[in-house]
């Protein structure tokens, strides 16, 4: 007992370390450019940097993994509430309209963040490289969002691709190779199985993910359950059920988030009106896209817009 305590400081502290290295790192590489996104020389691999706390962001995710490294963040999905800071990490494995919250930065100390986009495919290349199984072969729904405490290795392996960007002709080669760890480190923590079924062909998760990318073609259409069942090859009730809990919300709740999160684009950057955006994206009452707008984005949709523009 007293060595697996010793050993539990040890790993402590050398996380902490690798997070105050990778702190570093990430400020130097996002110093003098400001609040956001920052892409890096590194395909797939991104920063992001806030010097204060945030209103909610509204987006549609697609699959990625996020560290954070300084600060704390918020994710919200439908109606569940996702809390996650320094050490920890966050895996979208479906595309998810999500919004987000940044809780605790400063300018003296920012939010720190270490995005890279997962590919399904070079995780399935992983997986059917293994000479032994990863994970259960029983098959569970799980949800398309998990956050996690990340590990030694993990943060080993976003160290390594963090400071090639200070070796730019050595990214060719060794970039790829660290990835393909980061995807192993993934599949062999505690949410192996939530991330294997990014991956596997037939899986309930891709199943549904095949789904959502036709929802997300088609989202002005009026939407047909039972159709959107017969490509997932389930039940009416069971493609339900597994939407679900992949993605916490009913097909018919997604569909109104991406209508929601569309009708919000046009009007901001294509200065649509209120009453255009709504029609493009498939309302037909103008009074419950307003209802519905000022419900997901807590105003009225011109509101909203004029806030958008001053803040």
């Amino acid at each position: 007992m007293a060595i697996e305590i010793i050993n539990q400081v040890i790993n402590q502290d050398a996380i902490g370390t690798q997070c105050q290295e990778l702190a570093a790192l990430l400020t130097r590489h996002t110093d003098g450019k400001g609040n956001g996104f920052h892409k890096t020389d590194i395909d797939k691999l991104e920063f992001m940097r806030e010097s204060s706390v945030s209103a909610a962001l509204h987006a549609v995710y697609q699959p990625i993994l996020g560290i954070v490294i300084q600060g704390k963040k918020e994710a919200l999905l439908g109606e569940e509430t996702y809390r996650y800071g320094e050490a920890q990490y966050l895996v979208i494995s479906v595309d998810l309209p999500l919004s987000g919250f940044i809780v605790e930065a400063t300018p003296d100390k920012p939010y720190l963040g270490f995005k890279l986009s997962l590919d399904p495919r070079q995780l399935c290349d992983i997986i059917t490289a293994q000479t032994s199984p990863i994970g259960s072969k029983k098959e569970n729904s799980v949800r398309g969002l998990f956050v996690s405490n990340a590990d030694a290795p993990l943060l080993d392996c976003a160290l390594r691709l963090t400071r090639l960007l200070d070796t730019p002709q050595d990214i060719p080669m060794l970039a790829p190779m660290i990835i393909r760890e980061i995807y192993y480190r993934l599949l062999m923590g505690d949410q192996g199985e939530a991330v294997r079924q990014i991956a596997i062909s037939g899986s309930n998760m891709q199943r549904i993910a095949e789904v959502i990318k036709q929802i997300k073609t088609d989202f002005a259409k009026p939407m047909r359950v039972e159709d959107l069942a017969g490509q997932a090859k389930m039940s009416p009730s069971s493609f339900h059920y597994h939407f679900k809990e992949v993605t916490s919300m009913s097909p018919l709740q997604y569909q109104k988030q991406l209508r929601l999160l569309e009708a919000r684009r046009l009007m901001l950057a294509e200065n649509s009106d209120a009453a255009n955006a709504a029609y493009q994206v498939g309302y037909e009452s103008p009074s419950q896209f307003s209802r519905e707008y000022s419900r997901m984005f807590g105003a009225p949709p011109v509101r909203d817009i004029e806030r958008l523009r001053t803040a």
